[in-house]
């Protein structure tokens, strides 16, 4: 074997094990508008993923070598991937798919990540096996002692598509071009391997993905205006053009408009019961953890406010699109996860907000638990105050309802209280709700009126 039929071989393992890593984090970050990233989603997506590698690690051990024959059979491997790859990570076509979901009722989310992986990700995660296999006994055919370098130049591509695709590709070119990208290499392996290009094909294949995955066709059908590693955020007006809407990540994220009444109601019930009577006498500090669009406090220059968030795109894309304007001076942005600034920052605050939860199916789940609650108390200053945004079920009809409100009370048992925010029907199952939990941070004398101690007429 003369050393070009080498390189071009260990290209080919380079760029199914660099295109096997980066469909896979593409995949977990397309899902999540949709399903949420949950270590669940996560789980069911490298299961499936990892399962079907092995059934092509298998076939590809088993294959009959006959030169051209198994030359062949990776070319079409490599021209399938690349089909196989838009089909799966385009979100245009995802979107279609949870509109089927939709359509057929079928609303546990486990379910249909499981239904996806199993119809659009079990036949790559086959061909990424097969190839592996069918190029490693090629190779081991001509050189048994060339199984280690195999193994590494496999590995290298595997990291380097980890890495690359999260902290270059996707925030540089999009999460959409990234997966163009992945089809170009996909076509490129195909090529060197393939002695007489079948350019009709390449071309053909290329043209989809872009046609597909262009900003121009995501903008118009989803208004999507930045597609990262992290958000996939559309800006658009609405209400007859008297507001203007942000999404992230398939969900309601900010709404502003001239007209209040327009506004998100729970938006409403911070801004005038908790920011517009802030005391006059005094600057007030403001946590707010879930920057979104920068609307809560946007009208007041006089207290000094916290946004943190953890896309830092969310600041120039507000500035230019949604708000059109600079934030004020007494307002700065953190770009970090919630749960890690409250570790790091060690100041207190009058007022802090949580609305990191902007629909019932994108919970982070490390931000419902008793110590992160714990955390966002400790920030607290005497007499501060905590308003949580939280969307479930308010007639306690659920177990995620019913233990978030006593994970809820195990941090903070005293001076809690539970507002809903618009109308219920608690005797059926209704639609999950902004729930308003706030919780007021000041002794309480923790007495208990009865009929044979009752001072409740001595008390203010």
């Amino acid at each position: 074997m003369n050393s070009r039929l080498k390189f071009i071989l260990l290209t080919a393992i380079f760029i199914g094990g660099f295109a096997s890593l980066s469909l896979e984090l593409i995949v977990m970050r397309q899902l999540s508008g949709f399903v949420g990233s949950t270590a669940i989603t996560a789980s069911i997506i490298i299961g499936i993923i990892m399962a079907f590698m092995s059934w092509g690690y298998y076939a590809g051990s088993i294959y009959p070598i006959r030169g051209k024959a198994l030359r062949r059979r990776v070319v079409h491997a490599f021209y399938s991937l690349a089909l196989l790859v838009i089909l799966s990570a385009s979100y245009i076509l995802i979107d279609l798919y949870f509109s089927l979901m939709d359509w057929l009722k079928i609303d546990n989310n486990v379910a249909k990540t499981f239904i996806y992986c199993l119809a659009l990700l079990s036949c790559p995660a086959y061909l990424f096996g097969l190839i592996t296999s069918l190029l490693s006994r090629y190779l081991h055919k001509y050189n048994r002692n060339f199984t280690g370098k195999l193994m590494a130049v496999d590995t290298i591509g595997s990291v380097l598509g980890s890495i690359l695709s999260t902290l270059v590709l996707m925030p540089l070119i999009g999460v959409n071009y990234t997966i163009v990208l992945l089809v170009v290499l996909c076509l490129i392996a195909a090529g060197l391997l393939n002695k007489k290009p079948e350019l009709y094909w390449s071309v053909l294949i290329l043209a989809f993905a872009v046609m597909l995955n262009r900003s121009s066709l995501l903008y118009k059908l989803f208004y999507i205006v930045e597609n990262n590693a992290v958000s996939t955020i559309s800006i658009f007006d609405t209400d007859e053009g008297k507001s203007t809407f942000m999404s992230i990540n398939g969900s309601s994220s900010s709404k502003i408009s001239a007209d209040e009444k327009l506004l998100f109601p729970y938006i409403r019930y911070i801004e005038y019961n908790f920011l517009k009577n802030l005391p006059q006498q005094k600057v007030s500090n403001i946590l707010i953890l879930g920057a979104g669009g920068f609307t809560l406090g946007r009208d007041d220059a006089r207290n000094t406010y916290t946004y943190v968030d953890v896309d830092k795109v969310l600041l120039p894309l507000s500035e230019k699109y949604f708000l059109k304007e600079k934030l004020g001076a007494n307002k700065k942005f953190v770009v970090q996860d919630a749960n890690q600034f409250l570790k790091e920052d060690k100041n207190k605050y009058d007022l802090i907000v949580l609305d990191t939860y902007s629909s019932a199916r994108v919970i982070p789940s490390d931000l419902v638990t008793k110590e992160y609650f714990q955390r966002v108390k400790n920030h607290l200053k005497n007499n501060g105050i905590v308003v949580m945004n939280l969307i479930t079920d308010a007639a306690f009809k659920t177990d995620f309802s019913m233990n978030l409100d006593n994970t809820l009370r195990a941090v903070f048992p005293f001076n809690l209280s539970r507002q809903v925010i618009g109308a219920i029907n608690p005797w059926q199952t209704d639609e999950p709700k902004n729930l308003i939990y706030v919780y007021y941070h000041h002794a309480n004398p923790q007495k208990i009126y009865t009929i044979n101690q009752n001072s409740s007429y001595l008390d203010n």
